[in-house]
């Protein structure tokens, strides 16, 4: 099958909004809703997503246009379950260098309470 549509970034077909992006700090927000599912299963999923496209936009702002994202390690640990409402995600740089970036990452539901941590290494490599 093919399209004439250009191709869409995945975080915005996932409903990942990017509040803020710099090298130094990315923030974003993910709609949670209806998650009934036994120990957050629906949720950690999308922590994970959330954590991961958030690093992953800050690792390529920092590494510049002639680098890009190749590959990504997620360790996260998952707190609590979001239910319902909006999650939002914010990414902090551990180590940037020329290769690797790890960002620690933390999400929220809305009521502020921490629903995941997240360890993020991206292995960057030139374009």
């Amino acid at each position: 099958m093919t399209t004439d549509l250009p191709p869409v970034p995945i975080h915005q077909r996932l409903g990942i909004e990017i509040v803020a992006a710099a090298a130094d700090e990315v923030v974003g927000t993910l709609p949670v809703a209806g998650n009934e599912q036994p120990f957050g299963a629906l949720h950690g999923g999308a922590s994970v997503v959330l954590a991961e496209s958030l690093a992953s936009i800050g690792s390529a702002l920092h590494a510049g246009r002639d680098h890009g994202v190749v590959g990504v390690e997620v360790n996260a640990s998952h707190h609590r379950a979001a239910t319902s409402g909006l999650v939002t995600g914010r990414a902090a740089p551990l180590r940037l260098g020329r290769r690797i970036a790890t960002w620690q990452v933390e999400i929220r539901d809305e009521s502020g309470q921490l629903t995941c941590t997240a360890r993020v290494t991206c292995l960057l490599t030139p374009q």
